[in-house]
Protein backbone atom coordinates (compact mmCIF):
# COMPACT_ATOMS: atom_id res chain seq x y z
CA UNK A 1 0.00 0.00 0.00
CA UNK A 2 1.32 3.30 -0.88
CA UNK A 3 1.08 6.23 1.59
CA UNK A 4 0.19 9.33 0.35
CA UNK A 5 -0.89 10.80 4.04
CA UNK A 6 0.63 11.11 6.20
CA UNK A 7 -0.46 12.33 10.35
CA UNK A 8 1.50 14.91 11.78
CA UNK A 9 0.24 14.85 14.96
CA UNK A 10 -3.51 14.76 16.64
CA UNK A 11 -4.95 17.72 14.68
CA UNK A 12 -3.02 18.02 11.28
CA UNK A 13 -2.43 15.46 8.32
CA UNK A 14 -0.46 16.09 5.74
CA UNK A 15 0.42 15.28 2.10
CA UNK A 16 3.69 13.30 1.18
CA UNK A 17 4.82 15.57 -1.86
CA UNK A 18 8.37 14.74 -4.21
CA UNK A 19 10.53 17.05 -5.14
CA UNK A 20 12.75 16.45 -9.08
CA UNK A 21 15.20 14.42 -6.88
CA UNK A 22 12.89 11.92 -6.14
CA UNK A 23 11.90 10.62 -9.41
CA UNK A 24 13.73 9.47 -12.18
CA UNK A 25 12.44 8.70 -15.89
CA UNK A 26 12.15 5.16 -17.11
CA UNK A 27 13.18 4.58 -20.69
CA UNK A 28 10.38 2.66 -23.14
CA UNK A 29 11.19 -0.21 -25.55
CA UNK A 30 12.57 2.24 -28.55
CA UNK A 31 15.47 4.50 -28.67
CA UNK A 32 16.00 6.94 -30.88
CA UNK A 33 18.80 9.07 -32.59
CA UNK A 34 19.51 12.68 -30.39
CA UNK A 35 19.14 14.56 -34.07
CA UNK A 36 15.66 12.89 -34.57
CA UNK A 37 13.83 14.84 -31.65
CA UNK A 38 12.34 18.17 -31.81
CA UNK A 39 12.71 20.47 -28.72
CA UNK A 40 10.69 22.95 -30.23
CA UNK A 41 8.15 24.99 -27.75
CA UNK A 42 5.35 27.34 -29.32
CA UNK A 43 3.10 29.69 -26.86
CA UNK A 44 1.02 32.15 -28.11
CA UNK A 45 2.01 32.88 -31.66
CA UNK A 46 5.66 32.82 -30.63
CA UNK A 47 7.75 29.72 -31.92
CA UNK A 48 11.39 28.82 -29.47
CA UNK A 49 14.46 26.40 -30.65
CA UNK A 50 13.98 25.05 -26.95
CA UNK A 51 11.72 25.00 -24.22
CA UNK A 52 14.44 26.65 -21.39
CA UNK A 53 13.34 30.75 -20.69
CA UNK A 54 15.64 32.78 -18.68
CA UNK A 55 14.67 33.68 -15.35
CA UNK A 56 13.66 37.71 -14.70
CA UNK A 57 17.32 37.96 -12.51
CA UNK A 58 19.54 41.01 -12.58
CA UNK A 59 22.16 38.31 -12.73
CA UNK A 60 20.97 36.62 -15.57
CA UNK A 61 18.94 38.41 -17.99
CA UNK A 62 20.32 41.95 -19.05
CA UNK A 63 19.00 43.07 -22.16
CA UNK A 64 22.16 42.15 -24.68
CA UNK A 65 21.47 39.09 -23.02
CA UNK A 66 18.36 38.68 -23.67
CA UNK A 67 18.90 39.78 -27.48
CA UNK A 68 21.64 37.25 -27.39
CA UNK A 69 19.52 34.77 -26.13
CA UNK A 70 16.82 35.27 -28.72
CA UNK A 71 19.18 35.15 -31.16
CA UNK A 72 19.81 31.86 -29.60
CA UNK A 73 16.08 30.57 -30.34
CA UNK A 74 15.36 31.01 -27.03
CA UNK A 75 13.10 33.44 -24.54
CA UNK A 76 14.55 35.41 -22.06
CA UNK A 77 12.90 37.58 -19.44
CA UNK A 78 13.98 41.25 -18.34
CA UNK A 79 12.99 41.92 -15.03
CA UNK A 80 11.60 45.60 -15.14
CA UNK A 81 11.76 46.38 -11.40
CA UNK A 82 15.98 45.48 -11.63
CA UNK A 83 18.82 47.79 -12.33
CA UNK A 84 18.51 48.20 -15.97
CA UNK A 85 15.27 49.91 -15.17
CA UNK A 86 16.41 51.99 -11.91
CA UNK A 87 19.70 53.19 -13.55
CA UNK A 88 20.95 54.22 -16.88
CA UNK A 89 23.85 52.30 -16.62
CA UNK A 90 23.97 49.92 -14.10
CA UNK A 91 27.65 48.58 -14.15
CA UNK A 92 28.58 50.61 -11.26
CA UNK A 93 26.00 48.93 -8.93
CA UNK A 94 26.78 45.40 -10.47
CA UNK A 95 30.51 45.79 -9.48
CA UNK A 96 29.84 46.83 -5.98
CA UNK A 97 27.72 43.83 -5.82
CA UNK A 98 30.35 41.67 -7.07
CA UNK A 99 32.94 43.03 -4.98
CA UNK A 100 30.45 42.79 -1.49
CA UNK A 101 31.45 40.08 1.07
CA UNK A 102 28.73 37.85 1.75
CA UNK A 103 27.63 39.05 5.10
CA UNK A 104 26.75 42.32 4.08
CA UNK A 105 25.31 41.54 0.51
CA UNK A 106 21.80 41.67 0.87
CA UNK A 107 22.26 44.94 2.81
CA UNK A 108 24.03 46.19 0.02
CA UNK A 109 21.12 44.97 -2.86
CA UNK A 110 18.38 46.73 -0.49
CA UNK A 111 20.21 49.88 -0.82
CA UNK A 112 21.20 49.61 -4.30
CA UNK A 113 17.50 48.50 -5.33
CA UNK A 114 16.01 51.69 -3.14
CA UNK A 115 16.39 53.78 -6.55
CA UNK A 116 13.14 54.15 -7.93
CA UNK A 117 12.17 52.76 -11.30
CA UNK A 118 12.38 55.12 -14.22
CA UNK A 119 8.97 54.58 -16.71
CA UNK A 120 11.49 56.19 -19.72
CA UNK A 121 13.75 53.26 -18.67
CA UNK A 122 11.09 50.36 -19.09
CA UNK A 123 10.40 52.06 -22.67
CA UNK A 124 14.26 52.21 -23.36
CA UNK A 125 15.24 48.50 -22.16
CA UNK A 126 12.44 46.79 -24.41
CA UNK A 127 12.33 48.92 -27.59
CA UNK A 128 16.38 48.01 -27.10
CA UNK A 129 15.50 44.39 -27.49
CA UNK A 130 12.53 44.44 -30.26
CA UNK A 131 14.67 46.40 -32.13
CA UNK A 132 17.53 43.41 -32.32
CA UNK A 133 14.84 41.24 -33.87
CA UNK A 134 14.18 39.44 -30.57
CA UNK A 135 11.04 38.57 -28.61
CA UNK A 136 10.56 41.04 -26.30
CA UNK A 137 9.98 39.30 -22.91
CA UNK A 138 9.79 41.30 -19.31
CA UNK A 139 8.32 41.13 -15.87
CA UNK A 140 6.56 42.74 -13.35
CA UNK A 141 5.63 41.75 -9.86
CA UNK A 142 1.76 41.98 -9.25
CA UNK A 143 2.23 45.09 -6.93
CA UNK A 144 4.19 47.03 -9.61
CA UNK A 145 1.76 46.12 -12.52
CA UNK A 146 -0.73 48.41 -11.73
CA UNK A 147 1.42 51.34 -11.73
CA UNK A 148 3.96 50.42 -14.87
CA UNK A 149 2.49 48.49 -16.98
CA UNK A 150 1.21 51.60 -19.20
CA UNK A 151 4.81 51.51 -20.01
CA UNK A 152 5.36 48.23 -20.43
CA UNK A 153 2.66 48.25 -23.34
CA UNK A 154 3.67 51.76 -24.81
CA UNK A 155 7.03 49.94 -25.31
CA UNK A 156 5.39 47.24 -27.82
CA UNK A 157 6.02 44.29 -25.36
CA UNK A 158 5.30 40.92 -27.35
CA UNK A 159 5.15 38.59 -23.76
CA UNK A 160 4.56 40.04 -20.26
CA UNK A 161 5.48 38.25 -17.36
CA UNK A 162 3.70 38.55 -13.65
CA UNK A 163 6.03 36.95 -11.73
CA UNK A 164 5.73 37.15 -7.64
CA UNK A 165 6.52 34.45 -4.65
CA UNK A 166 2.82 33.75 -4.86
CA UNK A 167 0.28 35.15 -7.39
CA UNK A 168 -3.32 34.70 -7.50
CA UNK A 169 -6.16 35.29 -9.43
CA UNK A 170 -6.99 38.78 -7.38
CA UNK A 171 -4.40 40.53 -5.75
CA UNK A 172 -5.96 42.20 -2.58
CA UNK A 173 -4.09 45.13 -1.28
CA UNK A 174 -5.45 48.17 1.00
CA UNK A 175 -2.69 50.09 0.45
CA UNK A 176 -2.63 50.12 -3.59
CA UNK A 177 -5.62 49.63 -6.16
CA UNK A 178 -5.83 45.94 -6.39
CA UNK A 179 -4.91 43.98 -9.32
CA UNK A 180 -7.52 42.03 -10.52
CA UNK A 181 -5.98 39.64 -13.15
CA UNK A 182 -9.02 38.55 -15.14
CA UNK A 183 -9.77 42.10 -16.22
CA UNK A 184 -6.26 42.94 -16.94
CA UNK A 185 -5.31 40.16 -19.10
CA UNK A 186 -8.94 40.42 -20.79
CA UNK A 187 -7.92 44.03 -21.67
CA UNK A 188 -4.35 43.24 -22.47
CA UNK A 189 -3.25 42.63 -26.38
CA UNK A 190 -0.42 40.44 -25.71
CA UNK A 191 -0.16 37.37 -24.24
CA UNK A 192 0.41 37.15 -20.27
CA UNK A 193 2.51 34.27 -18.56
CA UNK A 194 1.62 34.56 -14.40
CA UNK A 195 2.80 32.81 -11.29
CA UNK A 196 3.92 31.25 -8.67
CA UNK A 197 1.33 28.68 -8.06
CA UNK A 198 2.12 25.39 -6.47
CA UNK A 199 -1.55 24.05 -6.30
CA UNK A 200 -3.83 22.65 -8.15
CA UNK A 201 -6.89 25.02 -7.56
CA UNK A 202 -4.37 28.07 -7.64
CA UNK A 203 -3.31 26.60 -10.90
CA UNK A 204 -6.69 26.31 -12.29
CA UNK A 205 -7.53 29.84 -10.81
CA UNK A 206 -4.11 31.30 -12.88
CA UNK A 207 -6.08 29.68 -16.17
CA UNK A 208 -9.07 31.59 -15.94
CA UNK A 209 -7.82 34.61 -15.79
CA UNK A 210 -6.87 34.18 -19.77
CA UNK A 211 -3.19 33.47 -19.10
CA UNK A 212 -1.20 31.81 -21.97
CA UNK A 213 0.76 30.44 -19.48
CA UNK A 214 1.35 29.68 -15.47
CA UNK A 215 4.53 29.65 -13.62
CA UNK A 216 4.83 26.28 -11.21
CA UNK A 217 6.62 27.52 -8.03
CA UNK A 218 8.44 30.06 -6.59
CA UNK A 219 11.41 30.78 -8.52
CA UNK A 220 14.60 31.82 -7.37
CA UNK A 221 16.06 28.38 -6.14
CA UNK A 222 19.98 28.80 -5.79
CA UNK A 223 19.22 32.16 -4.49
CA UNK A 224 16.33 31.87 -2.49
CA UNK A 225 15.09 31.75 1.54
CA UNK A 226 11.53 31.37 1.12
CA UNK A 227 11.61 27.94 2.75
CA UNK A 228 13.58 29.39 6.06
CA UNK A 229 12.11 32.68 6.08
CA UNK A 230 8.42 32.01 6.01
CA UNK A 231 8.55 28.32 5.81
CA UNK A 232 6.66 28.38 2.53
CA UNK A 233 8.12 25.33 -0.28
CA UNK A 234 7.32 23.75 -2.97
CA UNK A 235 7.76 19.87 -3.79
CA UNK A 236 8.19 20.94 -7.67
CA UNK A 237 7.88 17.00 -9.07
CA UNK A 238 4.19 17.07 -7.28
CA UNK A 239 3.53 20.89 -7.90
CA UNK A 240 3.60 20.63 -11.38
CA UNK A 241 2.06 17.17 -11.96
CA UNK A 242 -0.75 19.29 -9.80
CA UNK A 243 -0.61 22.24 -12.08
CA UNK A 244 -0.77 19.59 -15.53
CA UNK A 245 -3.98 18.30 -13.90
CA UNK A 246 -5.55 21.56 -13.93
CA UNK A 247 -4.44 22.19 -17.28
CA UNK A 248 -6.52 19.07 -18.96
CA UNK A 249 -9.32 20.20 -16.52
CA UNK A 250 -9.58 23.76 -18.08
CA UNK A 251 -8.55 22.62 -21.18
CA UNK A 252 -12.19 20.79 -21.17
CA UNK A 253 -13.59 23.40 -19.49
CA UNK A 254 -13.01 25.79 -21.77
CA UNK A 255 -13.77 23.57 -24.79
CA UNK A 256 -10.04 23.86 -26.16
CA UNK A 257 -7.96 26.37 -24.55
CA UNK A 258 -4.55 25.47 -23.89
CA UNK A 259 -2.56 26.88 -21.25
CA UNK A 260 0.89 26.31 -20.60
CA UNK A 261 2.76 25.38 -17.40
CA UNK A 262 6.19 26.22 -16.96
CA UNK A 263 8.52 25.23 -13.86
CA UNK A 264 9.69 27.89 -12.27
CA UNK A 265 12.26 26.88 -9.36
CA UNK A 266 14.44 23.81 -8.39
CA UNK A 267 15.51 23.67 -12.12
CA UNK A 268 19.18 23.92 -11.52
CA UNK A 269 20.77 20.91 -13.76
CA UNK A 270 20.19 19.56 -17.29
CA UNK A 271 18.39 16.28 -15.69
CA UNK A 272 15.95 18.75 -14.03
CA UNK A 273 14.36 19.83 -17.10
CA UNK A 274 13.38 16.64 -18.71
CA UNK A 275 11.82 15.49 -15.27
CA UNK A 276 9.80 18.78 -15.26
CA UNK A 277 8.48 18.34 -18.80
CA UNK A 278 7.83 14.37 -17.90
CA UNK A 279 5.81 15.81 -14.63
CA UNK A 280 3.81 17.69 -17.40
CA UNK A 281 5.18 21.17 -17.91
CA UNK A 282 5.77 22.21 -21.02
CA UNK A 283 8.87 24.89 -20.68
CA UNK A 284 11.11 25.86 -17.44
CA UNK A 285 12.45 28.81 -16.27
CA UNK A 286 16.44 28.69 -15.09
CA UNK A 287 18.20 31.00 -13.32
CA UNK A 288 21.54 28.98 -11.50
CA UNK A 289 22.72 27.18 -14.77
CA UNK A 290 22.73 30.69 -16.88
CA UNK A 291 23.82 32.68 -14.37
CA UNK A 292 27.29 30.88 -14.71
CA UNK A 293 27.62 32.32 -18.40
CA UNK A 294 30.46 34.73 -19.02
CA UNK A 295 27.72 37.38 -20.31
CA UNK A 296 25.98 37.18 -17.11
CA UNK A 297 25.43 40.45 -15.65
CA UNK A 298 26.20 39.22 -12.19
CA UNK A 299 29.70 37.59 -13.29
CA UNK A 300 28.94 34.42 -11.67
CA UNK A 301 26.95 35.91 -8.92
CA UNK A 302 23.40 35.42 -8.50
CA UNK A 303 20.30 36.69 -6.72
CA UNK A 304 16.96 36.74 -7.25
CA UNK A 305 13.98 39.93 -6.81
CA UNK A 306 13.40 38.07 -3.67
CA UNK A 307 16.54 39.36 -1.78
CA UNK A 308 16.21 43.26 -2.25
CA UNK A 309 12.83 43.42 -0.26
CA UNK A 310 13.61 46.36 1.98
CA UNK A 311 11.81 44.79 5.11
CA UNK A 312 12.09 40.98 4.71
CA UNK A 313 14.55 39.25 2.21
CA UNK A 314 13.92 35.88 1.33
CA UNK A 315 17.27 35.70 -0.99
CA UNK A 316 20.61 35.55 -0.76
CA UNK A 317 24.18 36.57 -2.89
CA UNK A 318 25.66 33.32 -3.80
CA UNK A 319 28.69 33.07 -5.70
CA UNK A 320 28.16 30.20 -8.31
CA UNK A 321 31.32 30.94 -10.66
CA UNK A 322 31.40 31.31 -14.47
CA UNK A 323 30.80 28.11 -15.96
CA UNK A 324 31.69 28.68 -20.49
CA UNK A 325 29.54 31.21 -22.89
CA UNK A 326 26.05 31.22 -23.21
CA UNK A 327 26.03 29.01 -26.13
CA UNK A 328 28.46 26.15 -24.15
CA UNK A 329 25.76 26.34 -21.41
CA UNK A 330 22.74 25.85 -23.59
CA UNK A 331 24.42 24.00 -26.32
CA UNK A 332 27.80 22.48 -25.56
CA UNK A 333 30.29 21.10 -25.57
CA UNK A 334 30.12 19.96 -22.15
CA UNK A 335 33.53 19.43 -20.10
CA UNK A 336 32.12 18.10 -17.00
CA UNK A 337 29.27 15.71 -15.76
CA UNK A 338 27.84 17.43 -13.52
CA UNK A 339 24.39 18.63 -15.82
CA UNK A 340 25.56 22.38 -15.96
CA UNK A 341 26.71 22.42 -19.65
CA UNK A 342 25.09 21.90 -22.84
CA UNK A 343 21.50 21.83 -21.05
CA UNK A 344 19.43 21.64 -24.52
CA UNK A 345 21.73 18.72 -25.61
CA UNK A 346 20.81 16.61 -22.34
CA UNK A 347 17.25 17.44 -23.07
CA UNK A 348 17.40 15.79 -26.45
CA UNK A 349 19.60 12.97 -25.11
CA UNK A 350 17.30 12.18 -22.61
CA UNK A 351 14.18 12.48 -25.34
CA UNK A 352 16.29 9.71 -27.17
CA UNK A 353 17.28 7.41 -24.38
CA UNK A 354 13.19 7.23 -23.56
CA UNK A 355 12.14 7.12 -27.20
CA UNK A 356 10.16 9.98 -27.44
CA UNK A 357 10.34 12.72 -30.58
CA UNK A 358 8.97 15.51 -28.67
CA UNK A 359 8.24 17.84 -25.66
CA UNK A 360 4.53 16.59 -26.01
CA UNK A 361 5.11 13.13 -26.54
CA UNK A 362 7.72 13.20 -23.48
CA UNK A 363 4.83 14.33 -20.99
CA UNK A 364 3.46 11.05 -21.35
CA UNK A 365 6.20 8.83 -19.88
CA UNK A 366 6.28 6.42 -16.95
CA UNK A 367 8.54 7.92 -14.26
CA UNK A 368 9.47 6.01 -11.01
CA UNK A 369 9.76 7.58 -7.70
CA UNK A 370 13.41 6.84 -5.89
CA UNK A 371 11.95 5.80 -2.88
CA UNK A 372 8.61 5.52 -1.33
CA UNK A 373 8.08 8.40 1.62
CA UNK A 374 6.19 6.80 4.59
Amino acid sequence: MIVTEVEIGGTKRGRIAYSFDDIALVPTRRTRNPEDVSTNWKIDAYDFSFPIMAAPMDSVVSPDVAINYGKLGGLAVLDLEGLWTRYEDPQSEFKKIANAKSNSAVELLQQIYSAPIKPELIKERIKQIKSAGVIAAASLSPRAVVKHFKSVVEAGIDIFVIRGSTVSAEHVSTGDEPLNLKKFIYELDVPVIVGGCASHQAGLHLMRTGAAGVLVGFGGGAAHTTADVLGVRVPMATAVADVAAARREYLDESEGRYVHVIADGSVGKSGDISKAIAMGADAVMVGSALARSNSAPGGGKHWGSEAVHKDLPRGQVVELGVAGTLEQILFGPSTNAEGTLNLVGALKQAMATTGYSDLKELQRIEVVVNSVKS
